[in-house]
C-alpha cells in the first residue's frame, strides 16, 4: 500500500510539471484515478491521501465499492470512464457524478430520461473516437460537433467536456490536437485525455482531466 501512495505522489508530481512545462496554471488538470478491479481497501488509502476523484470502467463492479465509500467521504467525484448500455443508464445516474461515455443517440435519450425522473444532473461528456477504431466505443469524430449539438437541443443535455482514447499503437499527439479543435467547434471546456502511459503529452495538448490507473495502483 506504501507504494500505492508513492505512486499517487509522483503522478501528481509529474502532473504539476507537464502544467509548468506547457504554461499552463498550477491545478488546471484533474487527476482522475482509475481504480477498476480494485476493491474498496485498497482504495480507501488513496482516498485517505487526499485524491478525491476516481474513475470506474463498469457500473455494475462500481456499485459494490462506491456507494459505501461515498457515504463515508461525501465529497468524492466518481467518473464513469467505460462504455454504458442503455440499460444501465438508471444505475449510472443514480451512482455517477461525471459521465464521460455519451456515443450514441439512444444512450443520450436514455440518460435524459433518467436524470428528468430521477431529479439528478451527473455532468456529460461525448466519447470520441479519433482513431476510428471499430472495436472502441466513441462517435466519429467527423459527426461528433453535430452530436454534441443534438445532445443539447434534441436531449436538453448540457455537454461539459469531450473524452478520448487514442490507438494505443500510434502517436497519441495527433488525437489529442483532434480532440482539442473539436472542442473549441462544439463550444466545450473541458478535455479528458491522456493516461498513464501519455498523459503529459495530453497536458501539452490542453487535457483538463487525465485518467490515470496503473501508474497508480500497479498492473491489473
Amino acid at each position: 500500500m506504501t507504494d500505492i501512495l508513492i505512486n499517487l505522489e509522483n503522478v501528481l508530481r509529474r502532473i504539476a510539471a507537464a502544467e509548468a512545462e506547457a504554461g499552463r496554471e498550477t491545478g488546471a488538470v484533474t487527476l482522475v484515478a482509475v481504480s477498476k478491479t480494485f476493491d474498496a481497501d485498497e482504495i480507501r488509502p488513496v482516498i485517505e491521501a487526499g485524491q478525491r476523484v476516481f474513475g470506474e470502467n463498469r457500473v455494475q463492479e462500481a456499485q459494490g465499492k462506491w456507494p459505501a465509500l461515498k457515504a463515508e467521504w461525501p465529497d468524492l467525484e466518481l467518473h464513469l470512464i467505460g462504455p454504458l448500455q442503455s440499460n444501465k443508464a438508471k444505475e449510472a445516474v443514480a451512482l455517477f457524478d461525471v459521465i464521460e461515455t455519451v456515443d450514441r443517440e439512444k444512450i443520450a435519450a436514455e440518460l435524459a430520461k433518467e436524470m428528468a425522473r430521477q431529479g439528478k444532473a451527473p455532468r456529460l461528456y461525448v466519447q470520441v473516437n479519433t482513431g476510428l477504431e471499430e472495436q472502441k466505443a466513441g462517435i466519429d469524430p467527423r459527426e461528433a460537433v453535430a452530436f454534441v449539438e443534438r445532445c443539447r437541443t434534441v436531449h436538453g443535455l448540457a455537454i461539459e467536456g469531450l473524452m478520448a482514447i487514442p490507438p494505443a499503437d500510434e502517436n497519441p499527439g495527433p488525437h489529442f490536437a483532434l480532440l482539442e479543435k473539436l472542442a473549441r467547434e462544439a463550444g466545450v471546456e473541458k478535455l479528458s485525455m491522456g493516461m498513464s502511459g501519455d498523459f503529459e503529452i495530453a497536458i501539452a495538448f490542453g487535457a483538463t482531466s487525465v485518467r490515470v490507473g496503473s501508474a497508480i495502483f500497479g498492473g491489473r
